[in-house]
């Protein structure tokens, strides 16, 4: 009946459209996946449902032995990822920080995500008990240069999958909010092309290194050198953070991307879609 036309089959859902825009992002920016969640009703819950996107990609990634060491950063939208994963039991996983933390205790901190992941597989741990940036360049120096600073550089670069947030320029972001070294405003970064930062270092529209100083107090592992690695997840969204996506994306070092409905059409420049 179907080849007569006779019968014709068509599926009315929601998530049509974002079934259409992963599709789009897949092939405009090169990735193996994206996952992209309707839009909620209120954008004040954008954080949240990316949040539990990225839980349920996870739980689908991690059901099984071929991840075996997963890198985390921080933010909220990770904070809420690992509390709506449902862990499959397993014996051979690691999580790693690949960010230092803040000195001010926060459930978004690097330390507080790492720990909560591996709670959920009863997995090994391992920490960058460092700060995020050093006072100095010099200061940085003498700290990576530590052999257990080195050896936990060495294990990130050895990651099966990474995931991780984007931070905008405003005070929404955590990084901007608290987190940044003594002497270094926002305002100084924007002026330094600064669109927003992947891991503590901050990019510009181009989605290269800013040339600002603070590029180069950083302890943690670049996000450049994340090219080679198979799984590099990056889990953001809101209008806020359309220009630091982008700029992301650009850099060729993200194989997924989850994000919500609007920013992928903001992203793909169907703002009026």
């Amino acid at each position: 009946a179907m080849r007569n036309g006779v019968v014709r089959v068509s599926i009315q859902s929601p998530y049509a459209p974002c079934l259409d825009l992963e599709a789009e992002l897949k092939q405009r920016f090169g990735l193996k996946n994206a996952s992209v969640a309707p839009q909620p009703s209120d954008d004040a819950n954008v954080q949240p449902l990316i949040g539990a996107e990225l839980g349920r990609y996870l739980s689908i990634l991690l059901n099984g032995s071929a991840i075996r060491l997963i890198g985390v950063g921080w933010g909220n939208t990770l904070n809420y990822a690992v509390r709506t994963i449902t862990p499959t039991p397993r014996d051979n996983l690691e999580t790693i920080s690949l960010m230092g933390g803040l000195a001010k205790g926060s459930e978004i901190n690097s330390f507080e995500i790492v720990t909560r992941l591996a709670d959920l597989y009863a997995a090994e741990r391992t920490y960058l008990t460092a700060p995020l940036y050093a006072s100095t360049e010099e200061s940085r120096d003498t700290i990576r240069v530590q052999e257990v600073f080195q050896d936990v550089l060495t294990k990130m670069r050895k990651a099966d999958a990474i995931m991780m947030g984007a931070g905008d320029m405003t005070d929404r972001s955590l990084l901007v909010r608290d987190g940044l070294p003594k002497g270094v405003s926002a305002s100084d970064l924007v002026a330094a092309g600064a669109v927003g930062d992947m891991l503590g270092y901050f990019i510009d529209e181009n989605g290269e290194l800013i040339d600002h100083p603070i590029a180069r107090q950083v302890i943690g592992i670049s996000p450049f050198e994340l090219k080679d690695i198979p799984n590099v997840i990056l889990a953001a969204g809101g209008q806020h953070k359309v220009k630091v996506m982008k700029a992301a994306l650009s850099t060729g070092i993200l194989d997924v991307l989850v994000t919500d409905q609007r920013t992928a059409q903001s992203i793909l420049g169907h703002d009026d879609a």
